[in-house]
């Protein structure tokens, strides 16, 4: 019997829409280093791709990822140890792939199919958007087995949620349910199961149909302004201004908008 791929590769949207699916549904998409290294690739050659313009992620079957495969090569499971060791596999393995999703230069987009856990919840959340079915749930699991929460948890959650919600989550360790994490602004949007894949497909098109240079620039901005002073983040924005009016799509925009039609964006 053939091996499946670890995640899936295709084209949506008569090809602008790259659609990576998590395919290890028997394990409920943990990821392993396989995995870790094929998304981390599509996620890099879709930002050097002018055919993409728009990424949907999502998983097989009825998860969406428990997080990191710990019985994989590469995983952080307990035992002897060298000084040094984790802390190398998490830079060189996890803190990658969340880093490969916000950096990707294309808008990102998660479908969460059913339960994200562990790492699998900060794989989503790295996502530009965030759609859920209804029946999904968020899951950080690193308390329950001892652990410190890794792939950028401590970093993306208080960033959405504020430092109180995010030490509850993290604390604690409950399944919190989607319209919960839609409430707390973690989710953009929860929809009936049977039509997320429909309704992410819907979302992607809109996105890849935009300027995507535009996009990638303020997905750029949006994310260093947490972490920038007013005068830096000004200064980045009028930056980005002038680069974007190189682009094709800066003065189609503004040309639809004087002749009152709807923009032909290109993506260039």
């Amino acid at each position: 019997m053939p091996v499946s791929a670890p995640l899936l590769v295709e084209r949506d949207g008569g090809g602008a829409v790259l659609r990576l699916t998590l395919n290890r549904p028997e394990a409920l998409n943990a990821v392993t280093g396989e995995m870790r290294e094929q998304l981390i690739g599509a996620l890099d050659s879709a930002s050097a791709d002018p055919g993409i313009r728009a990424v949907l992620l999502t998983g097989a079957g009825r998860g969406f990822c428990s997080g990191a495969d710990l019985r994989s090569p590469g995983g952080t499971a307990p035992g002897p140890r060298i000084p040094g060791d984790v802390a190398r596999v998490l830079r060189q393995g996890v803190q990658r792939m969340i880093a490969a999703v916000l950096d990707c230069e294309k808008p990102v987009l998660a479908a969460v199919n059913g339960t994200a856990a562990g790492v699998g919840v900060h794989l989503a959340l790295a996502c530009d958007l965030v759609l859920a079915a209804e029946g999904a749930s968020f899951i950080e699991a690193f308390v329950r087995r001892g652990l410190v929460p890794d792939g950028g948890g401590a970093y993306l959650l208080p960033r959405l949620v504020g430092p109180q919600r995010a030490k509850q989550l993290l604390f604690f360790g409950d399944a919190l349910p989607a319209a919960e994490a839609e409430r707390l602004g973690l989710v953009n949007r929860v929809v009936p199961a049977e039509e997320l894949q429909k309704t992410a497909l819907e979302w992607a098109e809109r996105l890849a149909a935009g300027p995507t240079r535009a996009l990638a620039m303020t997905k750029q901005l949006v994310n260093a302004s947490l972490e920038s002073d007013r005068a830096t983040a000004f200064a980045a924005e009028a930056t980005a201004q002038e680069i974007n009016m190189t682009t094709a799509d800066a003065p189609e925009g503004v040309r639809a908008f004087v002749e009152r039609r709807p923009p032909a964006f290109e993506g260039r």
